[in-house]
């Protein structure tokens, strides 16, 4: 799916998506990343659901967001609570979805302005 949306260009936006790939401003991306307003995250290790472990996600709260989504795939999964302790512990928000659906959520709550960060699994189930 391709998105129309007035974008910033110091800012990371998420212009189309599909199975298995992303494209954040002009670049495709085929594996699992974590994309914010202001950084784009390549080297996000998990790249299955099964992958994830505590650790990523105190990387994804090293970045300081107010609001985690976590895109697991083509369907959503909820993680164990003691996976996202970190993200709780440092008050914040954590919102569990598809992939393609924390796509579209993202870019909505990016342009509100808000720090939101968009922990993207891009594995085909």
């Amino acid at each position: 799916m391709r998105f129309s949306l007035d974008t910033d260009a110091n800012r990371y936006s998420i212009r189309s998506y599909g199975p298995g790939w992303i494209t954040v401003n002009e670049q495709e991306i085929r594996h699992s990343v974590i994309v914010t307003p202001a950084q784009l995250v390549l080297d996000w290790e998990p790249q299955a659901f099964t992958d994830l472990v505590e650790m990523h996600f105190e990387k994804i709260a090293g970045l300081e967001p107010e609001i985690v989504l976590l895109g697991t795939g083509s369907r959503q999964q909820f993680p164990h609570p003691r996976l996202t302790q970190a993200l709780l512990a440092h008050g914040i928000g954590v919102e569990v979805m598809d992939t393609a659906a924390a796509c579209r959520t993202y870019n909505v709550i990016m342009l509100e302005g808000r720090r939101v960060a968009a922990a993207l699994l891009l594995s085909v189930d």
